[in-house]
């Protein structure tokens, strides 16, 4: 029997409003089926609809289930942050002070409070390493670009099966005119470095046809692994912002912060932009 259930809008990533990534967030999923789930995400047509259920793992706040419009994720980023504002603004408590402990399916996420903004916790990678010839071959095509504008590449997946490729400059990045139909299951990025002063050290970029999202507006599960990525080898300070969007008219920025036990925080702002009811 379908009911009322609270629904939010987040707007993640941008301190503009409606010029980040939104997520749509189901504050109560119980009693939903994958089907169900996969019907609503289908129709809000964003690049993630999620639905917060009661934890099943001692210690964590909530349990979150996050669908592209063609698929089920373990993790992604913008989806953990924004439905941690949505459960806040919902009157959730923290059990850990300023500590949420978000379960999905990737195992136990930390959320942690600041003034203005949230941040996560980089998840581990699943898959790490430089990308194999056919691979790289197969991306640059499709970026139509040629390998030897390629600075470094690598595998940086944390569940969505991400990789990354790391171009010269920012500019080579926005330049970019990728024909997606060569590489339809792909979860691809490239990055490049903004010029000294630039507000931003780098610029992103993130195609996600394997997710059915063409382009995303801005992504936290890629910026966390290649957050992960650049600051172990030393390719970015432990301290870094990154635009997103740009091309599609938006304004993300997210910082990226390693602490020095290595973990990677994910930052950024999260702003409820839709407040109401949905019947499911």
């Amino acid at each position: 029997m379908p009911r009322t259930r609270s629904f939010v809008q987040v707007d993640v990533f941008s301190t503009i409003p409606y010029s980040g990534n939104p997520v749509a967030v189901v504050l109560d999923g119980t009693g939903l089926t994958d089907e169900e789930m996969q019907r609503l995400a289908r129709w809000t047509n964003l690049s993630e609809t999620t639905f917060v259920l009661p934890p099943t793992v001692p210690g964590a706040d909530y349990r979150l289930r996050i669908f592209t419009p063609q698929g089920e994720l373990p993790f992604a980023g913008h989806p953990t942050l924004g439905s941690a504002r949505g459960w806040l603004d919902d009157g959730g408590v923290p059990q850990h002070g300023d500590r949420i402990v978000q379960e999905c399916a990737a195992g136990l996420v930390i959320v942690r409070q600041g003034q203005d903004t949230l941040s996560f916790a980089a998840p581990p990678r699943v898959r790490e390493g430089a990308l194999d010839d056919e691979h790289l071959h197969r991306f640059v095509s499709a970026l139509g670009i040629t390998p030897d504008r390629v600075v470094a590449h690598q595998w940086v997946d944390n569940g969505p099966g991400w990789a990354v490729l790391l171009l010269p400059t920012a500019e080579e990045v926005l330049a970019l005119e990728p024909d997606l139909s060569l590489i339809p299951t792909a979860m691809v990025g490239a990055i490049g470095a903004h010029p000294d002063g630039h507000r931003h050290h780098f610029e992103l970029r993130t195609f996600a046809p394997g997710a059915g999202v063409p382009e995303d507006p801005a992504c936290g599960s890629m910026n966390a692994a290649v957050g992960q990525w650049l600051t172990s080898t030393g390719a970015a300070p432990s301290a870094y912002r990154v635009s997103q969007g740009t091309r599609l008219g938006r304004a993300a920025s997210i910082e990226i912060t390693a602490d020095p036990d290595g973990t990677v925080w994910v930052s950024g702002a999260a702003t409820v932009c839709v407040r109401g009811s949905i019947t499911l």
